[in-house]
């Protein structure tokens, strides 16, 4: 029973041994896939984190540029509505000629498309430098409804002309004569004002840049708004201006035309405006989107090869696993028909000893016929019960040998036994039991005559190379020279210990002691010695 579980768990072994190594390269493979497609994922977040970035920051200096635009548009239409004042005279009347020109001259130099208008207390036009000008009510429009109704200066939002139909916004600024309400002159410039400002910042047709009024009220944009818009409720007022008069933040969704942008905000100075740009997030992802293209053209390859790597190997790996557990049961197979041979053999030496009973020869000599077979029987049966089939263990297999020669000679008689942890091939083992068997068997019979009590000593130490020493000593009565029966025991002697390629000698006094240098192809076991330990 002991024979079979011991082998059931070699046999274990072997087969889990290919597996584990399956499964921890599976493991390493997948380690290694998992650690290049992270690297792959975050250098991408990464680099969209950088074009987010980037967008911020071109949104925040184009805003600079539109706010120094707003400033100066703002600061130039003040000029030259107090001109167009200072040019209606005390009587706030057009004469011919000087009044007219000089109102020419105020709006010449203005930017863009400007148009300049005079209108009275009635909301009647008297002056315009707009050929298109036709008689229209304006009393509604808020560039003139809000100076009428006390505001010296006032900037409209986004407006349709009616003259026209294009998008312009205006400043407006209430004239008084004598305390008393007199009319509004009016500038209105046209929002493709703000196309020349787009253009100088290389912006794509989904960025824009814009003006807006304080309140939230959208003042103009390019590319064109669809419609007027109110941002009041936006983030840009609700919080971001809240928080500081420039900055950067991100749009999902613009008000406006629902496009995602990154927008940067100014408010510009010593104006009632509030000068935007934005970068949308196509523009903004384009060099991303390129450079994650690439990366992707070059990762995916990698990856494809990787797995395609990775499936050989695991083919590999299984087929090793195949054949590693054909080997595992060719060698268990191997096993059973060695322990089984070795133990028919054992058999085999025992039916030989009964035979040897039932046979009418000297007791004498059939003591020794039945210790001979019963040494090359202990070899077998070690080999057998401890699947040792390599190599046997010299401090195992010698007391198994000498145990039984004590029952039969010995009753008086205590062994013990110093010997070096080591291992001996098993095509010696035999010829050391043999040679351990005649030695023994010698000091049993003739060292201790009348039954009187001793003691034997068996020693097996290893030397340098393949040499070992093999010693057995006795406290008997001695002897002069080799032992005086030179029969079959003396003849095994020398026929064993010239197999095993060595050399032996007796001495006889204070007792026997034989000593054999021996040629073993042994090797050394990672254990202490075994001690010393009287066997009687």
């Amino acid at each position: 029973m002991t024979g079979g579980k011991t082998t059931n768990t070699r046999t274990g072994s072997a087969q889990e041994r290919p597996r584990d190594t399956a499964s921890a390269v599976f493991g390493l493979i997948a380690v290694l896939l998992a650690l290049f497609v992270a690297l792959v994922a975050f250098s991408t977040i990464q680099a969209r984190r950088d074009a987010q970035q980037r967008a911020l920051d071109r949104a925040l200096a184009a805003s600079q540029v539109v706010a120094t635009n707003a400033r100066w548009i703002s600061e130039l239409a003040h000029q030259a509505l107090r001109r167009i004042d200072e040019a209606l005279g005390d009587q706030f009347s057009l004469g011919p000629g000087a009044a007219v020109r000089d109102i020419r001259q105020a709006v010449d130099n203005l930017p863009g498309t400007v148009k300049a208008y005079v209108v009275d207390a009635g909301g009647n036009t008297l002056f315009s430098t707009d050929p298109q000008v036709r008689p229209i009510d304006i009393t509604d429009r808020e560039y003139f409804s809000v100076p009428a109704a006390g505001t010296e200066w006032y900037t409209s939002s986004l407006m349709i002309s009616r003259l026209n139909g294009e998008q312009i916004f205006a400043f407006s600024r209430r004239i008084e004569r004598n305390g008393q309400f007199a009319g509004v002159a009016v500038i209105s410039f046209d929002v493709a004002l703000l196309r020349d400002v787009w253009m100088s910042l290389e912006l794509d047709q989904s960025s824009t840049v814009g003006l807006i009024r304080s309140d939230g009220m959208l003042v103009a944009r390019y590319p064109f708004a669809r419609e007027v818009l109110d941002m009041s409720s936006h983030d840009l007022f609700t919080k971001h201006l809240e928080e500081a008069d420039s900055g950067t933040y991100h749009s999902a969704r613009s008000p406006a035309d629902g496009v995602e942008r990154f927008v940067g905000y100014r408010r510009a100075e010593g104006t009632d405006l509030v000068a935007v740009a934005s970068i949308s997030a196509g523009s903004a992802y384009r060099s991303f989107w390129r450079s994650t293209t690439m990366t992707l053209l070059v990762a995916l390859p990698a990856i494809l090869a990787f797995a395609a790597a990775s499936l050989w190997i695991l083919r590999l790996l299984r087929r090793d696993q195949s054949r590693q557990a054909e080997l595992a049961a060719a060698l268990e197979t191997n096993r059973l028909l060695f322990r089984d041979t070795h133990h028919r053999v054992k058999n085999n030496l025992q039916s030989v000893q009964s035979l040897i009973r039932m046979q009418n020869i000297p007791d004498q000599a059939k003591m020794d016929l039945q210790g001979r077979i019963a040494a090359m029987t202990a070899v077998h049966e070690h080999i057998y019960r401890l699947d040792q089939y390599a190599e046997v263990e010299a401090g195992d297999f010698i007391p198994a040998i000498v145990e039984p020669l004590l029952r039969t000679y010995g009753a008086n008689v205590a062994v013990t036994y110093v010997i070096d942890p080591l291992s001996v091939d098993r095509d010696q083992a035999t010829p050391i039991a043999l040679l351990v068997n005649e030695v023994v068997t010698n000091a049993l019979k003739y060292a201790f005559p009348g039954g009187r009590k001793g003691a034997v000593e068996i020693r097996l130490e290893r030397l340098a190379g393949d040499r070992v020493r093999l010693s057995i000593a006795d406290d008997g009565i001695g002897f002069g020279g080799e032992p005086a029966n030179a029969g079959m025991g003396s003849r095994l002697i020398r026929g064993m210990v010239t197999q095993l390629g060595g050399t032996y000698t007796y001495a006889g006094e204070d007792g026997t002691r034989f000593v054999a240098e021996l040629a073993l192809h042994s090797r050394a076991i990672d254990r202490p010695p075994r001690p010393a330990a009287p066997v009687s």
